[in-house]
């Protein structure tokens, strides 16, 4: 075992605190890395304070691990010391079943997470929110040099869960895409929808945030606290990528879809939300969930964003500041996505 400089968190009501926890030593297939960034997802606030439930404490969050590989095990084939590399939300998967076969590792019943899941020795995995973590090589992947590290953090989650629906449901040239919420995903599907050729339209409360909207790439920003604002864009759209959780009305947005049109949610609420079958039923349409995406497609993303020249747009802070971030993103008040400059942990 080695040990690396974290920041823990010892319940659902504490504070993040800075912490000693041990790293396993590199194994033939695994890849140790200096991680100099980690993003923080709203799972990530969710886990902490037991909002899902079932968290185990203490806990170090983080799946948005950007770093530099400083050594390998024997066996390890496609990464090499000095490297520039990332960790997304898994970090093993039991590859025989039809899921990983198909390299959809995503959706493998027996996956292990960055954090707050049980390895496959038995031990809880602690995540990015740490000088170090060590990954099997099958789970790490490249991070390339048009990418700055602390902008290329949050990909590993946010720019994954939003490529994935946009890729899956083929967004392209003549898609009229909606996206719901400009925040840490919604960002993120606004720039690679625009890259992908899609018409795109921004659906927030406000226009306060019209100018970020356009200079990202969208066609134009919905209001919809604004009175006729649904009526008004009925069945203008084919397909509407959800990033916010709770607080929408599913018959509303999904009026905004033609025939055949497609619904994806990515956000995960915390309760039910009520639906007509009849807003389904009229008009063809469907109503679907995503969640991140395999190996194979986080390495696509990461290549497509570099070609296009996609990032993450960040805050950067040092690790005294989690708890003051995670209620910044609570109430909104980031664009649009905290990164903890974790090589300062030392």
């Amino acid at each position: 075992m080695t040990i690396a400089t974290a920041y823990a968190i010892p319940s659902a009501t504490g504070s993040f605190t800075r912490a000693a926890i041990e790293r396993r030593e590199p194994g033939p297939r695994d890849v140790s890395i200096a991680i100099a960034f980690a993003g923080i997802c709203h799972s990530d606030i969710h886990t902490a304070r037991d909002e899902w439930e079932g968290t185990h404490y203490p806990l170090v969050p983080g799946h948005e691990i950007a770093g530099v590989v400083d050594a390998v095990g024997s066996e390890v084939t496609r990464f090499a010391v000095g490297d520039r590399v990332g960790v997304g939300c898994l970090v093993n998967s039991c590859g025989a079943c039809r899921s990983c076969l198909a390299g959809l590792e995503q959706y493998c019943p027996h996956g292990v997470y960055t954090y707050n899941s049980l390895d496959v020795d038995g031990s809880w995995t602690a995540g990015g929110y740490s000088s170090h973590v060590v990954v099997d090589e099958g789970f790490v992947l490249r991070i390339p040099d048009a990418l700055p590290l602390d902008a290329a953090a949050p990909l590993l989650c946010a720019g994954i869960t939003t490529y994935s629906p946009l890729r899956q449901w083929r967004a392209g040239p003549g898609t009229r895409l909606g996206v719901i919420g400009l925040g840490g995903l919604g960002h993120m599907a606004v720039q690679i929808g625009h890259a992908l050729g899609a018409e795109v339209t921004v659906f927030s409360r406000t226009l306060s945030k019209e100018a970020d909207a356009l200079a990202l790439g969208a066609d134009r920003v919905v209001a919809t606290g604004e009175r006729g604002a649904f009526a008004a864009n009925a069945e203008s759209l084919d397909l509407i990528v959800n990033t916010v959780s709770d607080g929408i009305s599913l018959d509303a947005y999904l009026s905004l879809l033609d025939v055949n049109g497609a619904m994806v949610n990515v956000g995960l609420p915390n309760a039910p939300l009520p639906l007509r079958l009849s807003s389904l039923i009229m008009r063809r349409r469907s109503l679907a969930g995503s969640n991140i995406g395999g190996i194979r497609e986080t390495q696509e993303m990461l290549d497509f964003c570099a070609e296009h020249g996609i990032a993450s747009r960040i805050e950067v802070i040092g690790g005294e500041e989690i708890d003051a971030a995670y209620d910044r993103v609570v109430a909104g008040d980031v664009r649009y996505r905290f990164v903890i400059d974790t090589a300062s942990f030392g």
